[in-house]
């Protein structure tokens, strides 16, 4: 009883101490002094501080809060901040001071910043960085954005395997506080190629004389540069792990990649996948300008209004049935409507399969089957209720068995589609997400009303 009040407790007390970024930045603008602005930002998180400037339209509000902050704290507020608001830091404040900044961030974050920027303004930057720290960054420029080597950091802690554990503490409590993970020490063989991995904790538990090799991981999972940041972020959830080394074809150690920027692409990739699916740009946002969003949405739209047509026209060749059946143009809607819920099931479990890596390409068939006996029977049940709506709504039986007739062609139909469609489109090497739901609507939908129709036209004596 007490621990639950105890816990009731607590949730309210928290509940009371969440501020919005809204409040933040109303009570910046009313602290007077540098030293208390300093204080108040203590006692927020990096990410709420970050938040905040969104609110501010005048960019020297930016610059009174980032000049109440020590060089470190400038630079967790900033990765954390926006896209757009990172650009503009590094617009408002002096180079030198940009400089200073970075030298407190790990370079995947920095070369993060570097991109949104122009060319003229990165390149300033970075010939005015010292040459071992400019190359470093440069070429981490040179990968793509969404590859192993564009999120990748290159602080990381690597060791010969035959150092002893005393001579890696001393090391690591002097290189430990300017790298970004610790956690995992890679380990290289007398040629300098990564041979394995171990855990801190393992070198912190060993005696002083126990070589690093004795204690190395040998069967461990490491990704190229050049390899999707999907597959990254694959891998890590499949083997449950912290960090991923990437190294070159000879294995040498190029950089790592943490948890915290797969947890990123985790949400990019889920982000853009959805907005593929509804047709939009893969980075848009309610923010994004008018032009911005028409320009990304109007080609989808212009191609679902020739899909469209196409439906149309599949009705159109039965006009002369519709025509002497008024109730046919009430109730077809609901073949194809349902036709298109049933596919959208298929299609976002095969999407969501692919892009687990579910998905093997062996099963096809058996999957194939599974689909059309499923569609069969969730067409049958859905069928019999609703013709024999159908049926007392308009006294006539043989339309009930239209709808029954045409549910279930439809639903297997659809089923099947949103299963094939993804499958196929990944074999062509297409996205799945991109293309998926404009094709399988205009099948559902040019199907379902073939289906009801032209069972229609066979029963339309009796109807």
């Amino acid at each position: 009883m007490k621990a639950r009040l105890s816990d009731n407790y607590d949730e309210k007390e928290n509940e009371e101490e969440k501020v919005s970024c809204e409040e933040i930045a109303d009570e910046i603008r009313n602290i007077g002094t540098e030293e208390e602005l300093h204080e108040y930002l203590e006692e927020h998180h990096d990410v709420d501080i970050a938040e905040s400037f969104e609110e501010f339209e005048d960019d020297e509000d930016i610059l009174r809060i980032l000049n109440a902050l020590d060089y470190e704290e400038k630079a967790n507020v900033i990765e954390e901040a926006d896209e757009k608001i990172q650009k503009k830091i590094v617009e408002i404040l002096p180079e030198d001071e940009v400089i200073e900044i970075f030298s407190h961030m790990s370079p995947d974050d920095i070369v993060d910043i570097l991109g949104y920027i122009n060319f003229q303004k990165r390149k300033s930057l970075l010939d005015s960085m010292k040459r071992s720290d400019a190359n470093k960054l440069r070429e981490l420029l040179g990968y793509e954005t969404d590859s192993a080597g564009g999120i990748m950091t290159t602080q990381f802690i690597a060791f010969k395997k035959n150092l002893k554990m005393k001579d890696i503490l001393e090391k690591i409590k002097i290189i430990g506080p300017k790298t970004e993970y610790i956690e995992t020490i890679f380990v290289l063989d007398e040629n300098g190629a990564l041979m394995g991995e171990a855990d801190l904790r393992d070198i912190l538990c060993s005696s002083d004389d126990t070589l690093l090799s004795e204690i190395t991981e040998e069967n461990f999972k490491y990704v190229n540069p050049k390899d999707d940041q999907e597959e990254v972020a694959l891998l890590v959830s499949k083997y449950s792990l912290k960090v991923v080394p990437v190294v070159s074809d000879k294995m040498a150690l190029m950089g790592i990649i943490t948890i915290d920027d797969v947890v990123d692409v985790i949400q990019e990739e889920h982000t853009e996948d959805m907005l593929k699916l509804a047709g939009t740009g893969d980075d848009e946002d309610i923010y994004t300008s008018l032009y911005e969003s028409t320009k990304k949405r109007l080609p989808w739209l212009l191609i679902n209004l020739l899909t469209a047509f196409l439906a149309s026209f599949t009705v159109g060749l039965f006009q002369n049935t519709i025509d002497k059946v008024v109730a046919l143009a009430v109730t077809m809607p609901i073949v194809s409507g349902m036709g298109g819920n049933a596919g959208t099931q298929a299609l976002a479990v095969t999407i969501r399969s692919i892009a687990l890596g579910e998905y093997d390409g062996n099963d096809n068939l058996e999957i194939s089957i599974k689909y059309i006996v499923l569609g069969f029977i969730n067409g049958l049940l859905i069928g019999i209720v609703c013709a024999l709506i159908i049926s007392l709504a308009f006294q006539n039986i043989y339309l009930g068995v239209v709808i029954l007739l045409s549910m279930i062609g439809n639903c297997i139909i659809a089923c099947l589609v949103g299963y094939l469609i993804p499958i196929g489109l990944q074999a062509m090497n297409i996205d799945p997400a991109m293309a998926s739901a404009v094709i399988l609507t205009t099948v559902t939908d040019v199907c379902g009303f073939f289906l009801f129709l032209g069972l229609a036209t066979m029963f339309i004596t009796k109807l």
